[in-house]
């Protein structure tokens, strides 16, 4: 087994997400800050004698394995222990069912396919979802970006009996207990409404939010450009005109927070064009259900997560087709006699209109499910 060297400031910053994946980042990487920030809510002083990943800076030799060294044209080498990918410069190395990743760029991009990994040999699966708790019971409300979750959950927590478990991402056990993460959220200029305390505190200057959407355009175009220098990287997530970066009890200070419940329905929602104003609420099966969740996990995940998993599974480091297919078996079985919906809002309906109509549907969802 290869012996990670100890970062020279003795310093590893520790994860611990649910006691179920463990993972360190060296102290002295370029990208420590940003795991800091977005993985705050898993921040640990426990120790651990394994981690199933483990994070540096540094570069490592590509020792030859087995089977010697191959090429992947031009993009990357590999054997049968680990990868290096030129473009990137970031090197992947998977042993003793641990995983290393090593790179001066940012690496939470890259290493959001691997927890997700990770997560899925431990009986879990990493969702993109609006979470949140009714008197004890979790629902799960996958949607794209852009759609209203963050709209939705100002209001779901101003409901009694609600609390807030995450807007962004969440895990879903084999079990069927839905795990929250309260990571940062980022607050646009067009949420003045929905949170006017955040904007009083004056955190930063915003753009006018006519100006929200194009700038956000041109940050995810220039988002690859910004990833191979993880300090401006994480000047952007704090101080982009675009958006300001809290953490949800700052967000909700008066609100329920829950970090585990047991899964009692899933409701996806998504925008369409439409002449008529009226949304489309439609039963689904358990089957279409996690078809939706694994294209809408894979496809919200940056460019840079989606060549991680396709050099994986090019390199045989993590087969492709048996990462999907042990995925899909943890949601089959969490969403078992679990009711699935799927609620089409109209495109042409403002933010505030279309969250309206997502919180009243979550409340049907709820009659339906009995809780």
């Amino acid at each position: 087994m290869t012996v990670i060297a100890t970062p020279k400031n003795n310093g590893w910053i520790k994860f611990n997400i649910h006691d179920l994946v463990y993972f360190r980042v060296d102290s002295n990487a370029p990208t420590a800050e940003i795991f800091k920030d977005i993985f705050a809510p898993f921040l640990t002083d426990r120790d651990s004698e394994h981690f199933d990943l483990t994070i540096r800076g540094e570069l490592e030799p590509l020792v030859n394995g087995a089977y010697g060294e191959a090429h992947g044209e031009t993009e990357f080498h590999y054997n049968d222990s680990g990868l290096h990918m030129h473009a990137t410069d970031v090197q992947i190395f998977k042993e003793n069912g641990e995983f290393r990743l090593n790179g001066q760029q940012e690496l939470l991009v890259m290493a959001l396919p691997l927890i997700d990994r990770i997560m899925v040999t431990k009986g879990a699966a990493m969702v993109h979802c609006l979470t949140a708790a009714y008197h004890g019971h979790g629902i799960l409300m996958p949607a794209w970006g852009g759609t209203g979750k963050t709209s939705t959950m100002s209001k779901l927590v101003k409901i009694d009996g609600f609390s807030f478990m995450g807007d962004d991402w969440a895990f879903l056990t084999r079990e069927g207990n839905l795990l929250g993460y309260a990571k940062p959220m980022f607050i646009k200029p067009y949420h003045h409404s929905l949170y006017p305390h955040l904007f009083k505190k004056a955190h930063k200057p915003l753009v006018p939010v006519a100006l929200s959407k194009p700038i956000s355009r041109l940050t995810t175009l220039l988002h690859p450009l910004a990833t191979r220098y993880p300090q401006l990287a994480s000047i952007t997530r704090r101080w982009s005109p675009e958006h300001m970066m809290v953490m949800p009890h700052q967000v909700f200070p008066d609100s329920s927070f829950s970090s585990a419940a047991p899964l009692a329905a899933a409701l996806f929602v998504e925008r369409f064009q439409s002449d008529s104003s009226d949304p489309v609420f439609e039963k689904h099966t358990k089957e279409w259900m996690i078809a939706r969740l694994i294209g809408n996990f894979n496809s919200e995940m940056p460019k840079q997560s989606r060549v991680v998993m396709t050099t994986l599974g090019a390199s045989g480091l993590v087969p492709i087709e048996k990462a999907f297919v042990e995925k899909a078996a943890i949601l089959d079985t969490a969403l078992q006699n679990k009711p699935c919906y799927l609620l089409r809002v109209p495109q042409a309906l403002s933010p505030d209109q279309a969250s309206d109509i997502i919180v009243s549907h979550i409340k049907k969802l709820i009659n339906i499910a009995g809780i």
